[in-house]
């Protein structure tokens, strides 16, 4: 008993550690209002309109912060959690003094805006690293040990190198045979277990042996457990029954979910002319090549359209007539089309697709008949993420690399359709905002590759030599 009370109260003291960074951001933005902008521009608000204005930019930053998972102490690196947490500021700090200069009827000050930022930033470096050191003073790395059938399963789960202070890897068990109690008995001394490419029965053996040894278990799933996370509970037949079938959404969230791509895509575009303009300039000046790449690829059904892109390739790209992604440092991209394709304005005539009805803001990221032809080769349930339209963002843009395997997409394509929803759409808009400046995210295939499919073939090789 003494040692839950003492969890529990460890759990409410990093509660409130958690809940003092966004009071701080507050603070900084309440503090340099009253010092700066509420003395020059004569604003003299009620404490009821402050109370409002400090209460609307406290749940702003919150729910940022919970999106972008910038207070997810013990889960993700320091630098990840400090780019989340300015994020979260840059938006609520900036969607507040746009609020102000309405109010004002023209743009307030803005050098009081960049020191703001620039006072937040270090507000949060300084606690992520105080809050970092606290956790790990009081949690150590659990020893913890990896369960994989073959090496392209270890593959899934190498993040975890980027996560040495997170777990102390004290055993690997490769290719495990059938007999649970051996596997068992290895798993005695550790506090973790991650496993990835088991077959279902040793899988259930050990999540059960995790639930009753009060062990965490992180287990990469099968395609059919995604699948059947979608099912719907049958209680009619007086059995826990599961029914499984192509995504079956409301008419309501189908044309409330059209309407909203009409109405951001028209805006998209109407905001982003400026830089598309200037986009098309640039390629025409480099090559005097067009500026549109049309390509032909899948939507809902495998319906075929063909996609507006800004061309970042070389005109005659595919001279030879091979369908291929484009690999690292791939000399067919030209320097204008390295930078386009580095803040995905390259992406941005898209808006047209979507809003004409070819794709959607979020969705499955639409691939090339030949190449989707290909991994369904290798993989025959790839076409399941065909179910709905096709999208900008979406699970496996966002959480996924430009060159993650097939087979991780479908899952994270799967993953989005059994819960797809507005509030999820919503979610992953805001998280494509994160991802943006992530140079992992825009990460090409390796040299000689058509496709995704060989993807880690260097990373796999470089861990056998080391």
């Amino acid at each position: 008993m003494g040692t839950v009370k003492r969890e529990y109260g460890d759990s409410i003291r990093f509660r409130l550690l958690k809940w003092l960074h966004p009071l701080m951001m507050l603070a900084v933005f309440a503090g340099f209002c009253h010092l700066i902008y509420f003395p020059h521009y004569s604003v003299d608000f009620s404490w009821r309109v402050q109370f409002l204005i400090w209460i609307s930019y406290l749940l702003i930053n919150c729910n940022l912060e919970k999106t972008y998972h910038g207070l997810s102490i013990g889960l993700l690196r320091i630098t990840e959690l400090i780019y989340s947490q300015t994020l979260s500021s840059v938006i609520s700090t900036g969607f507040m003094y746009l609020v102000f200069s309405l109010y004002k009827n023209h743009f307030l000050l803005f050098w009081p805006l960049l020191a703001i930022l620039a006072v937040q930033f270090i507000f949060s470096a300084g606690w992520t690293l105080i809050a970092n050191a606290l956790y790990y003073h009081r949690y150590p790395a659990p020893k913890t040990a990896l369960v994989y059938r073959k090496e392209s399963d270890l593959y899934r789960i190498e993040s975890i190198r980027y996560f040495h202070d997170h777990f102390d890897v004290r055993k690997t068990i490769e290719n495990p045979d059938d007999d649970a109690a051996a596997i068992l008995d290895q798993l005695k001394d550790v506090e973790v277990v991650i496993a990835a490419g088991i077959n279902s029965e040793l899988r259930n053996c050990i999540a059960k042996y995790c639930v009753e040894s009060n062990i965490t278990g992180y287990f990469v799933p099968h395609l059919g457990d995604i699948i059947m996370a979608g099912a719907e509970h049958m209680p009619t037949f007086g059995q826990p029954v599961m029914q499984v079938r192509r995504a079956n959404v409301r008419n309501e969230y189908i044309a409330i979910k059209r309407f909203l791509d009409m109405l951001i895509s028209f805006l998209g575009i109407l905001i982003a002319s400026p830089f598309m303009l200037a986009t098309a300039i640039a390629i025409k000046a480099h090559d005097g090549g067009p500026v549109f790449y049309r390509q032909t690829r899948l939507t809902q059904n495998g319906r075929p359209f063909s996609i507006l892109k800004f061309r970042s390739m070389k005109v005659d790209a595919e001279k030879d007539g091979v369908a291929r992604l484009a690999s690292e440092n791939d000399q067919r991209i030209t320097p204008v089309g390295k930078i386009i394709r580095a803040i995905r304005l390259d992406e941005l005539p898209q808006l047209f697709n979507i809003l004409i009805g070819d794709m959607s803001l979020v969705g499955p990221r639409p691939e090339r008949p030949e190449i989707a032809a290909e991994y369904a080769q290798k993989l025959p349930e790839f076409s399941l993420r065909l179910q709905v339209k096709a999208g900008l963002t979406g699970m496996a843009q966002v959480y996924g690399r430009y060159n993650t395997e097939p087979y991780s997409k479908l899952q994270m394509d799967l993953m989005y359709i059994n819960q797809m929803s507005l509030i999820t759409d919503i979610k992953l808009l805001f998280y494509t905002v994160k991802i943006l400046f992530v140079k992992e995210s825009t990460g090409g295939i390796e040299e000689g590759q058509k496709n995704a499919l060989l993807a880690g073939k260097k990373a796999k090789t470089e861990r056998r030599s080391a």
